[in-house]
């Protein structure tokens, strides 16, 4: 018997003895088999023969999908369900193969149709390896590639998209996720991750590779075809971002945390650029480094405010005003202020859906003020953001729009639909901002520039962002925002989200936290029902299509939101609860909508648990 026919035995045996998955088996026959997988197939084999089955089944069970933004995970050197050379390079080969397809064969005139793309990458491990391997393969497939040549912010990569004019773009980061991964996300044309239907036919080209075609770095860069245009795209970033500066105090001591990411090269020449003297790096995690050393978990996402805590011990030592964090790729931005000037006020973490709400309403009564708001100005927002960002927009006599799926990619598509000249502010609660039009994708750059001026113009007013937060709340009723995080990893979990997003259509709870449930929205099926006195009544329900339902319980604005993620193997629950305003203490209502969200959040465990 050869070699490789008692690898293969050796599978079928650990198939029958259910060590691998069915799913898993069948991928890894492929890969031992196929001559376009020849170079991982001895690594294939070495696992077989070494009976490394857990490894096998979790890198090969599944093909790593094109979820919100791309295609995410773990890094692993074989598995379709990996970040590796292949699935990276069946990303690049099959958007070549995409952008291609879908062009002119020529371009007017008669002349032959030519193409380019951005490149970009963050300090993740692997993150230039794979930057660099993306552009062998785009330079290969005839594309011009203009190739940032130092780790950049993903914002910068949607900028140079559209400063280059190019067809496409990639960036190579995985976010906040663990050290552990990686990813690529695509860029179309606009600037703006690609939608359905463009992503899942997108998706269908990446899973219709087979041979990886590479034309070697140094070679592409001699020849012109790899062009190294980061300072260039610098200067010009920065330049665009500025035009979101405005005239007000700069009396601020900022410190600022790229949380060992890219950030340092976009949001400190921009806070420096704008006129604040007094901004200063966060020491320990200055240094650009994939293991995320000196934040806590080594995990580097300003959504957890346990990110904060050194940084803040620092801040009260050192008489800082505001703490700004960006996460690795420097696309979102995560706050944190004191309660009150006095030098001993207690500090705290701001959410996205405050920070966002703050945010506007500096903007709008900064361009009020100005002269340069107009009715016909509008702000973006997602289904699971607060609300307070509708009102505070309405209130300045703009348009909100506010009905959007999960991903910034939809705010992206939404403000070319639109009109970008109009366009004036977007927000998601998960810490994603945008003001102005040079990018179709949240920017940490311009979120941490407006939140610096925001909190300088308060601090000349004798305010902090957190009292000016409990005046919006006291303007137009108090919002609190909370999430569950259900944890469902592998193939046994993927079937775990697809019961528990089934029961939830079918079946739902009728009471959440001792209120009843009076409406359903299911954003898959297009359907709203609403309880009634005849019983449930159905309705054609508006917005985009997406893997969501929303319940809405009885306490008007209190409400719940339960989608699978598009990045991780999890179920995301979003909580709301709303009270207008009125002449209870706001303290009071704080604490009482705190406590409405405990036991919301306790049924819902509750409920999720039956399907674990």
């Amino acid at each position: 018997m050869s070699t490789m026919e008692s690898v293969l035995a050796k599978l079928e045996v650990a198939l029958a003895q259910g060590k691998v998955s069915a799913a898993a088996a069948e991928n890894i026959r492929c890969w031992l088999r196929e001559p376009y997988y020849s170079d991982y197939s001895a690594a294939v084999a070495e696992h077989i023969l070494q009976e490394q089955w857990r490894e096998l089944d979790e890198a090969f069970w599944t093909t790593i999908p094109f979820g919100t933004g791309g295609r995410r995970g773990r890094m692993y050197p074989i598995g379709c369900n990996a970040i590796n050379d292949r699935t990276i390079g069946e990303s690049a080969q099959g958007l070549a193969d995409y952008v291609k397809s879908g062009a002119a064969s020529a371009a007017p005139g008669g002349r032959p149709k030519s193409f380019s793309c951005a490149v970009a990458y963050d300090t993740r491990h692997n993150s230039r390896h794979f930057a660099e391997l993306c552009a062998e393969i785009m330079a290969a497939a005839g594309f011009k590639v203009y190739f940032l040549d130092g780790h950049r912010a993903t914002p910068e990569l949607s900028f140079a998209v559209r400063h280059h004019r190019c067809d496409c773009g990639m960036m190579i980061t995985a976010s906040h996720n663990p050290p552990s991964d990686n990813a690529v996300k695509v860029y179309g044309a606009n600037g703006g991750q690609y939608i359905p239907p463009q992503d899942a036919a997108l998706m269908k080209r990446m899973q219709q590779v087979t041979f990886v075609r590479r034309s070697p770095f140094a070679e592409a860069l001699e020849s012109g075809q790899v062009v190294c245009c980061q300072a260039e795209v610098d200067a010009a970033y920065i330049r665009a971002v500025l035009t979101q500066n405005f005239p007000g105090p700069r009396k601020l001591r900022i410190l600022y945390s790229p949380l060992h990411g890219v950030g340092a090269t976009a949001v400190y020449p921009v806070l420096r650029e704008s006129g604040f003297r007094e901004v200063e790096i966060f020491e320990p995690h200055a240094t650009p480094d994939g293991d995320f050393p000196n934040v806590p978990g080594h995990l580097a996402n300003p959504e957890n405010p346990a990110v904060f805590e050194s940084i803040i011990e620092y801040a009260r030592r050192s008489g800082t005003d505001i703490v700004l964090a960006t996460d690795p790729d420097c696309d979102r931005l995560g706050c944190a202020a004191k309660l009150s000037l006095a030098d001993d006020a207690p500090w705290a973490t701001l959410t996205g859906n405050q920070l966002g709400s703050l945010l506007l309403d500096f903007l709008a009564a900064t361009r009020k003020s100005s002269g340069t708001l107009f009715p016909q100005q509008y702000v973006v927002k997602t289904l699971v953001t607060s609300e307070l960002i509708r009102r505070v927009a309405e209130h300045h006599g703009l348009q909100a729009f506010g009905d959007l799926p999960v991903g910034f990619k939809w705010i992206g598509a939404e403000i070319d639909a639109r009109g970008p000249e109009n366009f004036l502010f977007a927000a998601e609660e998960s810490y994603g901002f945008l003001a102005g039009a040079h990018v179709r994708d949240k920017d940490g750059a311009v979120a941490s520039l407006l939140t610096a001026q925001a909190a300088a113009a308060l601090k000349a007013e004798g305010k902090t962002l957190h009292q000016r937060l409990d005046e919006l709340f006291l303007q137009f009723g108090c919002h609190t925002e909370g999430q569950l995080n259900l944890h469902m990893p592998g193939s046994e979990g993927m079937e775990q989200m697809h019961r528990l997003m089934a029961r939830l259509r079918t079946v739902p709870p009728q009471m959440l936290g001792g209120q009843k449930v009076v409406a359903i929205r299911d954003y898959l099926a297009g359907e709203a029902r609403m309880q009634s006195d005849s019983g449930w009544e159905s309705k054609l329900l508006k917005g985009l299509q997406s893997d969501m339902v929303v319940l809405d319980l009885e306490n008007c604005g209190d409400r719940v939101a339960v989608r699978p993620s598009g990045t991780e193997p999890k179920v995301k629950i979003y909580l709301f609860a709303y009270d207008p305003p009125g002449p209870t203490e706001l303290s009071a209502v704080k604490a009482a909508q705190t406590k409405r969200l405990q036991a919301i959040r306790a049924d819902l465990q509750a409920f999720a648990a039956k399907e674990t």
